[in-house]
């Protein structure tokens, strides 16, 4: 497995509406590659934004990197949506572990 780490800073002037339809379709894009895992977001209180990406192998992730689509949404969000980025790829994956309480997450009630 490989994960990709995208660090982001939205400017405080964007096109919100272009920004969550770039996001919307990016994340469906990423959905539909061979080798996806899973997406997952969090936001910080100071603004700054962290995407933690899954894939099953470097070449899936080079693959979503590459496509074509996604390579004009990375130009677009240097142009007019992000203050400042940054990417991690971390791989091998050393140890992965998970631990749930019995009847976390139930919504029965």
């Amino acid at each position: 497995m490989v994960i990709a780490l995208f660090e982001f800073l939205l400017r405080t002037d964007i096109d919100v509406e272009e920004w969550e339809q770039t996001f919307e379709r990016m994340v469906a894009l990423a959905s539909e590659m061979p080798g996806f895992i899973s997406l997952d977001g969090y936001d910080a209180p100071d603004g700054m934004r962290l995407a933690v990406v899954r894939f099953a192998s470097e070449e899936a992730l080079e693959a979503w990197k590459n496509h074509p689509e996604h390579a004009e949404a990375q130009a677009r969000g240097r142009d007019a949506f992000f203050d400042a980025y940054k990417v991690t790829v971390a791989s091998p994956v050393i140890r992965e572990y998970e631990s749930q309480r019995a009847g976390a997450g139930d919504t029965a009630g």
